[in-house]
């Protein structure tokens, strides 16, 4: 199955719709009035198709098991066509589109197997995805202004060239992946002073984005924290805690790391780990939906996204 534990869980809803279109009203008539030799055709169809959605990842071999938490099942008569719409819930990484138009396609077939015996010219048309909400594309903001970002790695070891940066580097992919332009690149030893200084000087020189990776551990020259958290205007902790259960979630050490978010008048400022799997994570686990945060320093609504 493709990797998705990366991802992040998002409330996912899925609609999806088919049609069964009968060739006489008296079948209309026997399903309305519950006739139907084979039974109550709505409830079995309901129940038919709820069993269906939970074994869709038992049928289709790249489809995840995944928590399902809702399922609607509806049903809209219209002439000699039955319209039948199915809704699916789910707080997971992955969308639950394929688990509706399934369900979907198991409600009208269990119709026209109950339906048969009466009218044999029963015919399934229709089956289609309505829409689906939730995931990347959904959280992704479209404020249109140009982001530019500084990446500083805080290293000793990678500033005296005795080992090559990957962390930075994988700062700099995630970032070039969500469009956000790269104002600078570079290496620094683990120095308060210095610390402080590229963040001022990349703040007042119109840096939107400044990223460190490293000095957020607990040994003695980790020390980037304590060199930021003085020039930070307000500390983001929501930033904060989203990537340290990311991190949990994958590592136990997770919990060690210090890393810090805030913001320097409308700069913001992101303290992430050394390591390259820590640095990684950390972007997965905030971006690109941290990038709503420019529209906010800008002054639109918070609950505008488009």
């Amino acid at each position: 199955m493709v990797d998705i534990t990366h991802k992040n869980n998002t409330l996912r809803t899925a609609i999806a719709q088919a049609i069964v279109k009968v060739s006489k009203k008296e079948t209309i008539e026997a399903i309305n009035n519950k006739t139907v030799p084979k039974g109550d055709v709505f409830a079995m169809s309901k129940a038919a198709g709820l069993l269906g959605v939970k074994k869709t990842p038992d049928l289709l071999p790249d489809c995840h098991p995944l928590p399902i938490e809702y399922t609607g099942v509806d049903y809209e008569i219209n002439g000699l066509e039955i319209k039948v719409t199915v809704t699916i819930k789910a707080i997971y990484k992955t969308g639950v589109e394929v688990e509706a138009m399934h369900g979907a396609s198991i409600v009208t077939l269990n119709m026209y197997d109950m339906l048969k015996p009466i009218d044999k010219g029963i015919e399934i048309h229709h089956i289609k995805l309505l829409k689906k909400t939730g995931g990347k594309s959904s959280f992704k903001d479209k404020f249109k202004r140009d982001v530019n970002a500084v990446v500083i790695v805080c290293s000793d070891s990678v500033y005296e060239g005795k080992k090559e940066d990957s962390a930075g580097k994988a700062i700099l992919n995630k970032l070039e992946a969500c469009e956000v332009g790269i104002q600078d690149y570079i290496i620094i030893p683990d120095e308060v002073q210095i610390i402080e200084e590229k963040a001022k000087h990349y703040q007042s020189n119109g840096a939107d984005l400044i990223i460190y990776t490293g000095g957020t551990g607990l040994s003695r020259r980790d020390v980037t924290p304590e060199a930021l958290e003085p020039l930070l205007d307000r500390r983001i902790p929501g930033i904060e805690e989203a990537i340290r259960k990311y991190g949990q979630d994958r590592m136990p050490y997770a919990m060690l790391s210090r890393s810090i978010a805030g913001t320097i008048k409308n700069t913001l400022v992101l303290a992430l780990p050394g390591s390259t799997n820590g640095a990684r994570e950390s972007m997965d686990a905030i971006f690109p939906s941290v990038l709503h945060v420019f529209r906010i320093l800008k002054g639109a609504r918070h609950d505008k996204t488009k």
